[in-house]
């Protein structure tokens, strides 16, 4: 199966176990990471990459993902600098590095949709509008991941 829509795109990713679905989390939010400057993003990427993290490493993902997450958020001020939501944006998608918490709840979709929001405001800062390719970066490596 080749994905081409976002309903296509959500029910491949319905299908991961959470294992899988963080790995991908962690694949999108890669794709972004070079529009944060926190340091703390790429090191709970590098800990979301192992197969042997535990739940208290999940959680210290979750919470340092949440403070540059705040961090970058009160860094946007009032004049709306593209570049830094940006940052906030990836900083979102690495919080999903994290277990499930409710049914329902799917780390790939939410680290992809705050990885689109990401690239969404980089082209804006650099006056390209608001068209970029993430989607269909994403639809990709969701392939990948489905065929698996």
């Amino acid at each position: 199966m080749v994905i081409q829509t976002d309903s296509e795109f959500r029910s491949a990713l319905d299908k991961l176990p959470t294992p899988k679905q963080r790995e991908l989390a962690a694949r999108f939010t890669d794709s972004v990471v070079a529009l944060c400057n926190d340091p703390r993003i790429q090191a709970a990427l590098s800990a979301a990459r192992r197969p042997d993290i535990t739940e208290l490493e999940l959680g210290a993902i979750y919470q340092a993902a949440n403070a540059a997450s705040v961090a970058s958020f009160t860094r946007c001020g009032k004049e709306t600098d593209w570049m830094n939501q940006a940052g906030h944006f990836v900083a979102g998608s690495g919080e999903e590095l994290r277990e499930t918490r409710e049914r329902g709840h799917n780390l790939a979709w939410d680290a992809a949709m705050y990885a689109r929001m990401a690239r969404t405001c980089e082209t804006i800062a650099n006056g390209q509008g608001t068209q970029n390719r993430e989607s269909e970066l994403q639809y990709k490596l969701a392939d990948e991941y489905a065929g698996q």
